[in-house]
């Protein structure tokens, strides 16, 4: 009988270390349709999530995955928690707004490795080279946006106060810029600001941008997000899921790729003239792979840190997340 059952243990055993010695683990099961919630309409930001679903590289890891423009009403974080969908995009204060109120999401990728929120300016009426020349001017802010964030944290590099410049609110309106009444405005450089630099040109006007990574504010953009449970209890399912994303996005910013991918873009953006595109990716080839040497979705944690740092800073937060214990590379 003690023989038996010391054999029954032993091929259990041996079943086991078979299992994980092939790489096969437990099963996670099958979760069926997975749904990728973006955080923006479909447009040039989102190419490389549009070449992934529309050219079967999800379908090739035996995926079955249904990308979802995002929008003012539609937050990736909620649709994970409520569990309608299983992966999202949101920016770096948007996860971490998220974690200080206790949510389970975990950061798997980072698409920009540059934020592409710039300030757009004319060079000719003023000289923007650091945070210094904001003194006296009107700066656009979308307050309560990650660009007012950003904004205070540059001034606070020189200790700029309210009482040093003009805040103005910014809404989807960009006639108070245009007609001069406000000296810097906020733009997504590879989205709005490529049009409305076309726009000043045509006019016969210089255009330039202050970009806050070159002022060393680093606050992180779009990077993709799960729940912890899905990444503890599925996986294999988020790494087949990011490998077919990523490999989306390789392809999408892969200059022997332009063609194929403009035609792609055009089909979701009819509004904007295929010049005009053509900057658009351009200019997001260089914040997704600034280098040939990025590895496209890296987590930028020192980055990810000095957002916590900035949020807390400014009372964004009521305290510290440990935002580096929610970057998780599969």
């Amino acid at each position: 009988m003690r023989a038996r059952i010391f054999a029954e243990f032993l091929l259990i055993a041996l079943l086991a270390s078979a299992a994980l010695v092939g790489g096969c683990g437990p099963p996670e099961g099958d979760l069926g349709p997975l749904t990728y919630r973006l955080k923006w309409l479909f447009n040039v930001s989102v190419v490389g999530d549009l070449y992934a679903g529309a050219e079967g590289l999800f379908e090739a890891e035996g995926l079955q995955v249904t990308v979802k423009p995002g929008g003012p009403e539609k937050d990736a974080i909620k649709e994970l928690e409520l569990g309608h969908a299983q992966f999202g995009v949101a920016s770096a204060d948007q996860v971490i707004r998220a974690l200080a109120k206790g949510s389970p999401v975990v950061v798997i990728a980072q698409i920009f490795q540059q934020n592409p929120l710039q300030w757009i300016y004319r060079p000719d009426r003023n000289r923007f080279e650091t945070p210094a020349d904001f003194r006296g001017k009107t700066l656009g802010v979308t307050f309560g946006g990650n660009d007012e964030a950003i904004m205070r944290a540059l001034m606070a590099t020189r200790g700029l106060s309210e009482q040093d410049a003009t805040l103005f609110s910014v809404r989807y309106d960009y006639t108070p810029f245009l007609e001069g009444r406000v000296d810097l405005w906020p733009v997504y450089r590879n989205a709005q600001g490529v049009i409305i630099e076309d726009k000043l040109r045509r006019a016969g006007e210089a255009v330039a941008f202050f970009d806050p990574n070159a002022a060393g504010v680093r606050f992180v953009a779009n990077s993709v997000i799960t729940t912890r449970a899905l990444l503890e209890q599925h996986p294999r399912t988020v790494q087949k899921f990011l490998k077919a994303l990523l490999e989306g996005w390789r392809r999408a910013v892969d200059p022997a790729q332009a063609e194929r991918v403009l035609a792609m873009i055009q089909l979701h953006d009819r509004d904007t003239a295929l010049p005009l595109l053509r900057q658009q990716l351009d200019i997001t080839r260089q914040m997704v792979r600034p280098t040939a040497e990025t590895v496209i979705g890296r987590i930028d944690a020192a980055a990810w840190k000095q957002t916590e740092e900035i949020m807390l800073t400014q009372n964004l937060i009521p305290a510290a997340v440990n935002v580096a214990s929610s970057l998780v590379s599969p």
